[in-house]
């Protein structure tokens, strides 16, 4: 991958760290507010459960592909890092080519749900009544961002495949 698409990437990549941390804030303050004015003043807030349950799923799909490209996500890599260097890469390539053909299903039926949202008017059955097609629309968009990064993963494992010469399992001393 060329210097000039990764820095581009990351960039589009900052909208939704920023966004995230913003959401974040957000959803401190709103759910301190209405634990005040539940249990202070016995008047909870109406708005505050619903937004902040779309505001979750916001933060779970739209800051996945920021975990991705930062190697963020929690795993346990004992035996992967005992193995040999050509064996590693070939898992972090079909990891990246499984996390591609994941997402691009979830990009689609996500599509679909939103779709189907925006054409039905669905609407949550509460006091906002906030239309289901915007939390729908939230999986197509973050997992095409996740699948995105899951093939710049994948693409940026080739040369480490096709180029690794020492192909001996590092020593842990």
């Amino acid at each position: 991958m060329t210097m000039t698409a990764m820095r581009s990437w990351d960039a589009v990549l900052a909208v939704p760290r920023w966004t995230s941390m913003a959401v974040l804030m957000f959803m401190m303050a709103s759910i301190c507010y209405d634990a005040i004015m539940r249990y202070a003043f016995a008047a909870p807030t109406s708005w505050s459960l619903e937004i902040n349950s779309f505001l979750l799923v916001y933060l779970a799909v739209i800051g996945a592909a920021e975990a991705q490209r930062h190697d963020a996500h929690i795993r346990i890599t004992y035996f992967k890092d005992k193995l040999p260097l050509r064996l590693r890469a070939t898992i972090d390539l079909a990891t990246g080519l499984l996390g591609v053909v994941f997402c691009t299903i979830l990009v689609w039926r996500g599509g679909i749900m939103a779709l189907q949202a925006l054409e039905h008017g669905e609407r949550v059955s509460s006091s906002l009544g906030t239309p289901m097609v915007y939390p729908y629309a939230l999986m197509p968009i973050g997992f095409a961002a996740l699948g995105l990064q899951f093939l710049i993963d994948a693409l940026t494992t080739l040369p480490r495949l096709m180029g690794s010469a020492n192909d001996e399992a590092p020593s842990h001393d």
